[in-house]
Formats: C-alpha cells, structure tokens, sequence
C-alpha cells in the first residue's frame, strides 16, 4: 500500500498556522508528501522544505486572486496538490495547514486504509472533528460546527476538491461514498493571538467576499473578539504530541463560562435533541456513508 499526503499553504509564519505540526503528524504513514506552496510574504517556502526533503515534494504556486468568492481559491490550491500525487499511490491524505492528527489514532487510520484499499466501492474515509476555540482548553460544542468531514480519499482524479475546501466530490458534482472511521482531525484553525487572528480574518474574508471583506470583520485595536460565541465545552483529553511546543509557548489569555450559551431557540433545540438521541437536525453532509 502507497500513501501520499497533501496539503496547501501561504503566509504560514505571517499567519501562524501550524502546518509544520499538521503535515508531521501525519507524515510517519505517508510514503511521500505533496506541499502545494503559495508565493508568499513570509519564509513559508523555506519553513516547508526544512520538514523532511526526503519525502516532502513542493510545487510552487500562484494563486489566482480574482477568486474571491466562496472561498473557491482553496479548493483549487488543494486539487493543485491532489493532481501531483504520482499513480502509483493507492490512498491521498489530505491534511489543511490548521488541522492535525494525534499520533493515537494512526494505527486506526492505516488499517481502515488497508482494509478498504481493494473495495471499489469506497472512494474515502471520514472523520470526526474537534474544533478548538479561543485557547488549547476550549471546543466548539454547538452545532454550527461540522462535525465531520472527508480527509482520506483514492487516489482518483475524478475526485476534486469541493467549494472552499472543507471536502470532496467527483465526476459530475458526486459525494464520494465513504467508511467512517474512528479518528479524528483536531482542528486548531480558530486557536491564535487574537492580534493574528483578526488579521487572518481580514485576510482570508477576501477570497469569500471581495472587497467587502473587511465589512464582515469587527475590527479592534486589541485584535479579535473570542467573546462572541454561543457555545463551548472544555477539552480534557491529551493533544497531538506535536502540538505540546506549541502549547507551552501561547502568550494570550482566554476564559470562558461554559454555562453561558449563546443560542438561538433552533439550535437550542437542535443541541438538545442531539444531545437525548444522537440526531444531528438538518447537519450538513458532504458524503454518502457506505
């Protein structure tokens, strides 16, 4: 069995993402790694060639800037990195530059590769999420969040990635039938100095709404409001071991009252229900479980 991963990135050290954690993590079951590398602002391109030349493969690229609508720029960053994935890989893991794996749950995710590996009639494997919010010690827990989502896919280009990213689909705008699995992307995409965050925010709301980006961002000399949420639970299990550096070194402050619940009576209910039976009303579903 051969595994290729995947990933795009841009301004990473401006931005602070934690690509480097997001591409290791998952890097010991890849035999190789496609990095599609945005011209930046920043070191990104020398941050990502120092990771494991042995197995990391860059393609340097441009993005298409008058994509600012949907976030469809990423999509085409992604099918960019999809398309170099040689033939002779059997799986393509997909990893974004926020989003990393914990070590644990590896040996789960190569199984479900090799059981899988043969069944024509799978084309990917799904994933749970963890979305962290504001600090290490804080997930989303209301059901504006996605809860799962496509990470692992064959390696057929007839799959292409979907709107902004977020997933897959192939031939004529088909979900791909998947295998869940029980793994899980721990997503750390809303976990910065609230100074950085805003000014990602400024930044990547172009690449959905044009020039009334900054329409869209509440803009503060003391940077991005974290406050404003409606609902979150505390985490109290173990992060991804390649995370712990990045753990120790944050420098800002959040605290949350996980009694406060900002919600609307819709998801009110919607949590509830979830909650008593397992039902997610109305949840967003980008595949077809198999």
């Amino acid at each position: 069995m051969h595994v290729t991963g995947f990933t795009f990135i841009r301004n990473a050290v401006k931005f602070d993402f934690p690509i480097i954690e997001a591409i290791t993590s998952i890097l010991p079951i890849c035999d190789e790694f496609v990095v599609a590398v945005g011209k930046s602002e920043d070191n990104t391109l020398e941050l990502i060639r120092q990771i494991d030349p042995q197995k990391i493969r860059i393609i340097e690229t441009t993005w298409d800037e008058s994509l600012q609508e949907g976030g469809v720029v990423y999509a085409k960053e992604t099918d960019k990195a999809f398309q170099a994935i040689s033939q002779k890989s059997d799986w393509a893991f997909y990893i974004q530059g926020d989003e990393v794996v914990h070590e644990k749950d590896l040996p789960v995710i190569k199984a479900a590769m090799q059981r899988w590996k043969g069944d024509k009639t799978v084309d990917g494997l799904l994933f749970n999420y963890i979305h962290f919010y504001g600090s290490y010690d804080f997930i989303g827990d209301s059901p504006t969040w996605y809860r799962k989502e496509i990470r692992v896919v064959k390696n057929n280009k007839n799959i292409y990635s979907y709107r902004d990213a977020q997933g897959f689909r192939k031939n004529d705008n088909e979900k791909l039938r998947v295998k869940p699995i029980e793994a899980s992307i721990y997503h750390y995409g809303w976990v910065k100095d609230p100074r950085i965050m805003q000014e990602k925010h400024l930044h990547i709301h172009k690449y959905w709404y044009g020039d009334e980006a900054e329409k869209h961002v509440k803009v503060s000399s003391e940077g991005f409001d974290y406050s404003q949420i409606d609902s979150l639970a505390k985490f109290t299990k173990t992060h991804p071991q390649v995370m712990q550096t990045r753990l120790q070194r944050q420098n800002w402050q959040f605290t949350h009252d996980i009694s406060r619940k900002n919600l609307s009576l819709k998801y009110r209910l919607k949590m509830w229900v979830a909650q008593l039976t397992g039902w997610y009303i109305g949840e967003y579903r980008n595949y077809k479980i198999v």
